[in-house]
């Protein structure tokens, strides 16, 4: 089972999954399945449900979960902090409690590099750093990571992967992440504009990087993995935010940097170190530059018509809750 499959980072992982061989059954509440840019990708057999709101029948002979369902980005968890725990923390451990009571042997779970938070320094931060999360979505992450770990058994595996900023191109676009933001805006108005001071630093991973790492912990043996937490990206993707936005005035032909420094320095700053996931999954390795994700993100939104109002509403996750709200498509609760 596929959780969030119509989403972002779903909807790339779930052919990927298919690929290497596994039959995928999604679940997604449905928040965000219209919000494609390009032809309509092709989903696997889905359970339309909140996650607050899974049953054991939805769990009903599935032998892993790969959870990726969650209010996804800091704005938005920042927002509505209650929620945020609620859909992220709650109801995360309770799908995994449902999941070990169904026989589910193995329980992806999509954490975030987000959980170092305001490390300082330039050290690289493996995953025996200490945890600063910052924002109420980083913080519900570590949570669940402390409660999947009370619940693995000797016939229950979690296994968290700890996810740099994810980047690239996804049918299911979002535009509000760090790379996809920068292009747009370069991409519509000839501008890159960083609105921090530029130096933070950044750990950054493309989608499909990201979906391989979670086919290779579905097939690792399971002594490699058990409990385990696992950054995934790579070392050549941490980078400053100048330097991502000096990358994609690269990309962006007539493009310009302006750095505004608006909102200050940004607390959240950290150098990841990825070589356990290397050693844990034979083979895997995270392939895709910034610098190549810049350019497929450009020819992307060129080659689909990107419109500014899109980008800036539909592809904007608190945008298009916003608007959803307003229309009277969910409730205060985000439900359908």
């Amino acid at each position: 089972m596929l959780t969030g499959h119509q989403g972002y980072l779903g909807t790339v992982m779930a052919p990927v999954l298919a690929e290497a061989g596994h039959e995928v059954v999604g679940l997604d509440s449905g928040l965000f399945a219209d919000c494609v840019l390009g032809p309509p990708p092709a989903d696997p057999e889905t359970y339309t449900v909140d996650l607050r709101d899974v049953e054991p029948r939805h769990l009903a002979g599935v032998d892993a979960v790969v959870h990726l369902a969650a209010l996804s980005n800091d704005p938005l968890g920042s927002l509505a902090p209650e929620l945020t725990y609620d859909i992220n923390h709650h109801a995360s451990t309770r799908l995994a409690r449902l999941a070990r009571d169904a026989g589910v042997r193995r329980f992806l779970y999509a954490s975030t590099c987000s959980v170092y938070g305001a490390s300082g320094g330039d050290d690289l931060l493996d995953e025996d750093a200490p945890l600063r999360p910052v924002t109420p979505y980083a913080e519900s992450k570590v949570r669940v990571e402390d409660d999947l770990v009370a619940l693995a058994d000797d016939d229950f595996t979690p296994v968290f992967l700890r996810n740099a900023t994810a980047f690239g191109f996804s049918p299911r676009l979002r535009a509000d992440i760090v790379l996809n933001n920068l292009v747009g805006h370069a991409h519509l108005s000839g501008e890159v504009r960083v609105l921090s001071d530029g130096t933070p630093w950044r750990p950054l991973v493309h989608a499909r990087d990201i979906a391989e790492a979670f086919a290779a912990a579905l097939a690792a043996p399971r002594e490699n993995v058990h409990a385990k937490p696992f950054n995934v990206g790579t070392e050549l993707n941490n980078l400053t935010v100048a330097e991502i936005a000096a990358e994609v005035v690269e990309a962006v032909p007539g493009s310009a940097l302006v750095i505004t420094g608006e909102s200050g320095a940004d607390p959240r700053s950290y150098r990841v170190d990825f070589s356990r996931v290397r050693a844990a999954l034979p083979g895997y390795e995270a392939r895709w530059t910034v610098k190549a994700g810049a350019l497929e993100l450009v020819e992307a939104y060129r080659r689909h018509g990107l419109t500014a109002d899109d980008f800036h509403r539909r592809f904007t996750r608190l945008a298009r809750l916003s608007d959803r709200r307003t229309a009277g498509d969910v409730d205060t609760s985000l439900r359908p």
